[in-house]
């Protein structure tokens, strides 16, 4: 009989056990969920086709077993383990070097309690597979970004936002979790058990553990009436309070081509649903045309005031819908891209996007100015009380800025970002935690009163750095050179 006849996967041994088992027979267990060199998940790059990287190893495990015996062969082995889902992350926050687990096959819903409203789910599932099985037991998340095409592991450990000035980070939601550490141990923590684990992992990006479950807070399933319309971005900044006040769930597109502010803002209703879109900007030739004008403005610069003004035009029309919660929450993002976020204290947000816009006014008058082809989005959230959450004891205002990358193909954004990242800092802004960004921990222990208790999290649950990968090695330890740089996973340096 084989070792892998004798020892199944269905029925390991405890974590105490696991350096009894062979690495012989480790790799002969791990066999069926190991991705094969040449597959295309032996590859791994982000949405935004900016980073790309090709682990050691990839792993594709469907039990909590076979994510054990990853971590027990990566300790063997002296390599780190990186979960990665489905790369939404615009930065290389998932990237490595060494193991990586993809957390796709990990994606099951294990209880919904209607009564009591919450679910258990795997940290592996989409958000959009989430939403159904919710809508099914008449339930919904209460807030959400702008898509759902992440797994809820990704969100929980970015400390992801909606809108919504009353409304915190996704990571408030949760109620508990299930790690495996380091040792390959088992752990539930959550505000009453382990809560210094707890409430450094729901923002942990990835590397308190591996999380296996996350237990979420949900409500009853609702519609949202959303209501757009243009206003100009003196009048918006003017009364910036009072509109992201004026409704549950407020954010704005700011378009500074055209000095237009697109404002949406939504409320929960019982009124029958009547999705209404904007038929040009969601149309196949809105979509193509942009594409087409954004390809070009990367030969002819000047062309990327026009395509803004462009953009402005197709959503120029006041629109009225309503829809089921996570249909009015999510937004067509359409195209890959490079992004930049920024969490600014709200009562420096006036005055942050005033600096703003005298910075690209200066740049619109240079004949070699920078030239932004896209909306800044602005958001807004409740505060929290996260170790790493950039809303942390303070109520935000989200800034971010994207460039849109025509057929995949690369745009400039690295003066772009610098510059508008010196405002932000400049009013106490903090990096959304997926997204690119400059700092290391001198920085990030200015802002964060908790950093170093998250840190001394770190070392006591896993003192070998098992998790630590470049990202998570030069933002949070401060490791320098080139294995840690910042661009060390760049699709295209």
């Amino acid at each position: 009989m084989s070792s892998t006849d004798a020892m199944s996967t269905a029925s390991l041994p405890l974590a105490t056990k696991m350096h009894d088992i062979p690495t012989r027979t480790l790799y002969e267990l791990l066999a069926p969920v190991t991705v094969r060199a040449g597959h295309p998940k032996a590859t791994f790059t982000n949405w935004g086709l900016s980073y790309t990287c090709t682990p050691l190893s990839v792993f594709e495990p469907e039990t909590e077993d076979q994510c054990r015996l990853v971590l027990e062969l990566a300790r063997r082995e002296g390599k780190t383990v990186r979960a990665a889902g489905v790369g939404h992350s615009p930065s290389d926050l998932a990237c490595t070097a060494g193991f990586m687990l993809r957390t796709g096959k990990l994606n099951k819903v294990i209880e919904v309690n209607v009564e009591k409203r919450y679910v258990v789910a795997q940290a592996g599932i989409i958000l959009n597979d989430l939403h159904d099985v919710l809508a099914r037991h008449g339930l919904a998340m209460r807030n959400l970004g702008s898509i759902s095409d992440q797994t809820l592991g990704g969100v929980v450990t970015t400390a992801t936002h909606g809108s919504g000035i009353e409304y915190p980070v996704i990571s408030m939601d949760v109620l508990a979790l299930v790690l495996l550490l380091a040792d390959g141990s088992r752990v539930r923590c959550s505000r009453e058990e382990h809560p210094d684990l707890f409430l450094a992992s729901i923002c942990g990006l990835g590397c308190t553990g591996l999380v296996l479950e996350i237990t979420l807070g949900v409500e009853p399933a609702f519609r949202l009436k959303e209501v757009q319309e243009n206003y100009s971005f003196d009048s918006v900044v003017r009364n910036l309070d009072s509109i992201a006040r004026a409704a549950e769930h407020v954010r704005l597109w700011w378009f500074p081509q055209a000095d237009v502010v697109r404002v949406s803002s939504s409320d929960r209703t019982s009124e029958p649903r009547n999705p209404v879109g904007t038929w040009l900007w969601h149309s196949l030739v809105g979509y193509h045309l942009l594409q087409f004008l954004l390809f070009l403005a990367r030969y002819v610069p000047i062309l990327n005031i026009w395509t803004g003004r462009f953009m402005a035009w197709l959503v120029r029309n006041r629109t009225v819908t309503v829809d089921d919660s996570h249909r009015v929450f999510n937004i067509d993002c359409k195209y890959p891209q490079y992004t930049t976020e920024w969490a600014v204290p709200y009562d420096h947000a006036q005055a942050c996007l005033r600096a703003v816009r005298t910075w690209l006014e200066r740049e619109f008058a240079d004949p070699s100015g920078l030239r932004p082809h896209s909306s800044i989005e602005i958001r807004f959230s409740a505060a929290d009380d996260i170790w790493l959450s950039p809303s942390n004891g303070q109520r935000t205002c989200w800034i971010g800025l994207v460039q849109f990358k025509p057929y995949g193909l690369n745009v400039p954004y690295r003066k772009l970002f610098a510059r508008f990242e010196d405002i932000m800092i400049r009013y106490g802004g903090k990096p959304h935690w997926a997204k690119t960004h400059p700092f290391g921990p001198d920085e990030l222990r200015k802002l964060y009163p908790r950093f170093d208790d998250f840190v001394g999290v770190l070392e006591a649950v896993d003192p070998h750095g098992l998790f630590r990968n470049p990202y998570v090695q030069r933002h949070i330890f401060g490791r320098q050179g080139a294995e840690y740089g910042p661009r060390v996973f760049k699709k295209l340096p």
